[in-house]
């Protein structure tokens, strides 16, 4: 689903782009998923908003919030998400091997314990649909109720972008030292 051009937004459309760069700066372009969820823009607009939390201003530091987003791109090998938020995991303090082992499909070796109960937390959930009371205790321990629903809901509004860029065949485009996802290991068909 390629970018529409401006001559050919329908009404809603046009309403849906001014208020996304209202909300989220007038020089910020329609990029990734937000082409693709122009074709609804209520759903557009909806979707921006969970974003603006999920993303800027939950309760995770921008080190976990990052660490949750590379764990979902992984999870739908969505090298589109990969390469827009590895930098900002780095930047926001993942470790560039903890980061590394994750693209190559790894559990990291050296993680600090908040990095272990989310990667625990989000893996199970991506990859089991169900999170053991283990996992939910230590997680609740760290971070409380609303960091637990923060970092679910960081993962869900992740995998729904990495689903749209994927049903739409977004281009990965290329970024500069951010590694390439392995292709997933275990795949079941429909």
């Amino acid at each position: 689903m390629p970018p529409i051009p401006a001559d050919r937004l329908t009404v809603e459309q046009q309403k849906s782009v001014d208020a996304f760069k209202a909300a989220r700066g007038a020089d910020t372009p329609i990029t990734g998923p937000f082409i693709p969820l122009l074709r609804s823009p209520e759903l557009m607009q909806r979707v921006r908003a969970v974003g603006d939390y999920a993303r800027y201003t939950s309760s995770l530091p921008p080190r976990l919030s990052e660490l949750v987003i590379l764990l979902t791109a992984r999870q739908w090998t969505q090298q589109y998400e990969w390469n827009v938020h590895y930098p900002a995991a780095i930047a926001g303090g993942v470790k560039p091997d903890i980061a590394a082992a994750i693209a190559a499909g790894r559990r990291p070796a050296a993680m600090a314990d908040d990095e272990v109960a989310l990667y625990d937390l989000v893996t199970e959930l991506h990859q089991a649909q169900h999170v053991s009371d283990a996992t939910y205790t230590r997680a609740l321990k760290l971070f409380g109720e609303k960091g637990v629903i923060d970092a679910v809901g960081i993962a869900g509004y992740y995998t729904m972008l990495a689903m749209v860029l994927n049903t739409a065949q977004t281009p990965a485009g290329t970024a500069a030292g951010v590694p390439v996802l392995a292709p997933p290991t275990v795949r079941g068909t429909p």
